[in-house]
């Protein structure tokens, strides 16, 4: 993709799966990268560098902001990826709401401000994660799909606000994916995690997350400058499909 090579990026949650092979995909395309997560970064190749953050802490945004200019001098794509799942669906508490829309909002809306200086002078790209949960009614889910209701708003908004300033703004909206949270509930178990996906998502399994990460690296480049405040779904389907799966319904009636 055109664009990417020398170009500077920062990736907030860069230790997770999906972060990781967005991480990846960047060093292969010849992007540097900034990994801040709250855990601890190693094993990362040549041109990555790893910063701790926390995203609820102003000051430690800034450090990063700062720390990524020192290394690489220059600052051209966000990618949002960091994210928090807290959530106990109708009996979330005022404080488990504010940490969640602390963590998945408003912690990438700071970065977003530290950052402006460079992606203004840059023209650079931000991406922010939504995902399919923005759009449909989850048992028991309130707080993650809310909040990622929001970060879609708030895509449109950044997109509209910094056009001027040659930003462009945009999403990308996962389906199922093999992530981190995936890992953790199955026990590593893919191959579970694809067939209990298989009937909400046409393509039948969970996505890869280097599948993710190359509708990232494709907001980012230049194939998509005249792309902005927009979201691609890269949900196998599942946006599509609706309530009537991906099973024939008339043979039930039938048999």
């Amino acid at each position: 993709m055109r664009g990417l090579s020398g170009k500077v990026a920062i990736v907030p949650g860069g230790c997770t799966k999906i972060g990781r092979a967005v991480v990846d995909a960047f060093v292969a395309a010849g992007t540097q990268v900034m990994v801040a997560d709250i855990a601890e970064g190693g094993g990362f190749p040549d041109g990555v560098a790893f910063q701790p953050c926390d995203l609820r802490e102003d000051a430690q945004i800034a450090d990063l902001v700062r720390a990524t200019q020192d290394r690489f001098g220059r600052i051209d794509f966000l990618v949002n990826v960091a994210c928090s799942y807290l959530d106990n669906g109708a009996a979330s508490t005022r404080s488990e709401w504010l940490e969640s829309l602390n963590v998945n909002v408003v912690g990438s809306v700071v970065l977003m401000q530290a950052a402006l200086p460079e992606l203004e002078r840059n023209r650079g790209a931000i991406v922010n994660f939504g995902s399919i949960s923005s759009r449909v009614a989850q048992t028991g889910r309130w707080l993650y799909p809310v909040s990622k209701a929001a970060i879609l708003q708030l895509t449109r908004n950044q997109a509209m606000d910094l056009a001027p300033k040659g930003i462009r703004v945009n999403a990308v909206s996962p389906g199922w994916t093999w992530s981190n949270i995936m890992d953790q509930l199955t026990n590593g178990n893919r191959a579970k995690t694809d067939s209990v996906a298989a009937p909400f998502h046409l393509l039948g399994r969970v996505a890869d997350p280097a599948e993710v990460a190359s509708a990232v690296l494709f907001l980012c480049s230049d194939d998509a400058g005249f792309i902005t405040g927009t979201d691609i779904r890269v949900d196998g389907g599942y946006s599509a499909m609706g309530p009537e799966r991906a099973e024939p319904a008339i043979p039930l009636l039938m048999s």
